[in-house]
């Protein structure tokens, strides 16, 4: 028996006449584990472990991901403290702009975010607003085909000064699709 809601979301690849613009994030296609670690503005440090699922969307227009800390098959993880997350992210690549937009759901914690990202020097940099109106950027670096990391950084000046909050250390779990 098929889901007929996830088999009109899912797609099987990139959409052909966009596949290269696509591999941006298309790279990261498949399940990833991650080791994160978050810092509290007062410099105390939360960590856990995570994983994170990135798929093809909507005709292979988008990638979208869904995030999760605590990793659904770990014990508790009293290094996280209140800091846990279930959401999940629509990249969607826009060739007029030759960027994407980014929304960032996470309805545990009723944390949106919405962002444009592009190709920076080896780096994917997103940059936007989050729901308090507050500047973030996130980024992935150290792009390899089984690893990345993940920072996600706040700006209180406009985006004059960044405070990096959160960085994931994330390794592919399986290979990609």
């Amino acid at each position: 028996m098929t889901d007929p809601f996830a088999e009109a979301l899912h797609s099987d690849g990139p959409k052909p006449d966009l596949a290269e613009k696509l591999k941006l994030y298309g790279r990261f296609i498949g399940a990833w584990t991650f080791d994160a670690t978050r810092i509290l503005e007062d410099g105390t440090t939360l960590t856990g472990r995570g994983e994170v699922h990135f798929g093809w969307v909507l005709e292979g227009r988008a990638v979208q991901d869904v995030w999760i800390l605590p990793a659904r098959n770990t014990e508790a993880q009293t290094s996280l403290g209140a800091w846990t997350f279930y959401g999940t992210t629509l990249r969607v690549y826009d060739p007029g702009a030759d960027a994407w937009h980014i929304f960032w759901s996470d309805p545990r914690n009723q944390y949106y975010s919405r962002q444009v990202g592009h190709a920076e020097d080896g780096t994917i940099v997103q940059v936007g607003t989050d729901g308090t109106g507050a500047s973030v950027r996130w980024s992935f670096s150290r792009i390899t085909e089984n690893s990345f990391r993940w920072l996600g950084e706040r700006s209180h000046d406009g985006g004059a000064t960044w405070r990096m909050e959160v960085e994931f250390l994330a390794r592919r779990l399986n290979e990609p699709q």
